[in-house]
């Protein structure tokens, strides 16, 4: 079994996981469910955490560089260790990213415009639901869910009026996620556009670059064109003026006259 099959294989279970764990986290959330609802929704989150904990585990036994990849999936060991902060679950949602890349086509501009929005709008609804999660249990003023989403939209796009905060740890390390987020999102808006307005620019000038080919070319034709013309011309002209009759010349001839 190698690293790359272990992947293609292990690629729809966990994103139907990280559906599952965002359904489940959002009725968790929002409703709020006692009793036997709650614990079967909990058991639900547990599932869904057991399934990244196996794909972890078998993916650093079976790949040839263990401490390369343990190392550069410090975020993959992050999704796993934090069972018991509950609002830092959200971190494993970021698998449903994969399902955005592929939906976005091979164009370049189209992947990055469907990944950024969809990515967006998935860090803030995970983002609300998280912090709503600590706030509430923490006595903040962060208690409905539209409060946490108004919350979320304005961090992420680091506006930050500034009249709901989060008191609790784990809501204001979500915040700074948040914010470097936004952050991020702006970065790749503005490189989006640039790359746009270059594009337009480039291809402008490329229709010019073209017409202007297209008119020396068809230059090129017509002279050819007159050159092929002229020459079968040519001999015809030289057979006429040797038929011509040589003109005498007006009046007597000298010599004739000197007689």
């Amino acid at each position: 079994m190698t690293l790359e099959r272990w992947r293609r294989i292990t690629e729809w279970p966990l994103i139907v996981a990280s559906v599952l764990f965002l359904v489940t986290y959002s009725i968790q959330v929002i409703v709020d469910p006692k009793g036997s609802v709650g614990a079967l929704l909990e058991d639900l989150l547990w599932v869904s955490w057991g399934t990244f904990l196996i794909d972890y585990i078998v993916s650093l036994v079976i790949a040839p560089r263990r401490w390369h990849w343990f190392f550069t999936h410090l975020f993959n060991l992050a999704t796993v260790v934090l069972p018991m902060l509950r609002p830092l679950r959200v971190l494993r949602v970021v698998t449903l990213l994969a399902v955005l890349q592929r939906t976005a086509g091979r164009a370049v501009r189209g992947q990055i415009v469907i990944y950024v929005t969809g990515a967006s709008l998935l860090v803030v609804y995970v983002a609300s639901l998280a912090v709503l999660d600590a706030e509430r249990a923490g006595g903040g003023i962060i208690v409905t869910f539209p409060d946490a989403i108004w919350w979320a939209f304005t961090t992420i796009t680091t506006v930050g009026y500034g009249d709901l905060v989060p008191i609790t740890l784990e809501g204001r390390v979500i915040a700074v996620g948040l914010m470097l987020s936004g952050i991020a999102l702006l970065g790749v808006v503005s490189a989006t556009f640039a790359s746009w307005i270059v594009e337009q620019v480039s291809a402008e000038n490329t229709s010019r670059q073209a017409a202007t080919v297209a008119h020396v070319d068809a230059l090129r034709a017509e002279i050819a064109e007159l050159r092929t013309v002229l020459s079968r011309m040519d001999p015809a002209l030289r057979a006429t003026d040797a038929k011509a009759p040589v003109a005498e010349p007006d009046g007597p001839d000298p010599r004739s006259a000197k007689t």
